[in-house]
């Protein structure tokens, strides 16, 4: 039987793991910050948030805003990997490229209208029945 070498790069366990994907994570949070889409949904969730809270939202509102705007944030950084894969392995335009990123882009637009609706809805509730 053939022996299987073991890969060169080691994985980190315990603790070491945990700030190593922290790491990443921040990677991550960085080079989403260079996409002009992302800067204007975390105004978009800053506006909202400083709103819900003038407006007197209760603490389980604005928690569930947060969790919505976390979603929002979330699929923006899933459709940014999908387009910088499409990019890499298929500069040229074509019909499969464009339908994956078009569908990301969608996704994108699903989580943040129900953000912006959620949002509207505890406004205007908390406006029309004081």
């Amino acid at each position: 039987m053939a022996e299987f070498s073991k890969s060169a790069v080691t994985k980190e366990t315990g603790i070491r793991h945990f700030f190593a994907a922290a790491g990443y994570s921040w990677g991550g949070f960085q080079r989403l910050l260079q996409e002009a889409a992302f800067r204007q949904e975390l105004l978009f969730a800053a506006v909202s948030l400083i709103l819900l809270i003038a407006v007197g939202a209760s603490v389980g509102e604005i928690m569930i805003g947060i969790i919505l705007f976390l979603g929002v944030f979330a699929v923006e950084a899933m459709n940014t990997a999908v387009e910088e894969v499409i990019d890499r392995i298929s500069p040229e335009i074509s019909n499969v490229g464009k339908h994956a990123k078009d569908l990301g882009s969608f996704a994108v637009f699903c989580v943040l209208a129900a953000s912006g609706l959620y949002v509207l809805y505890v406004i205007g509730s908390h406006l029309l029945f004081r």
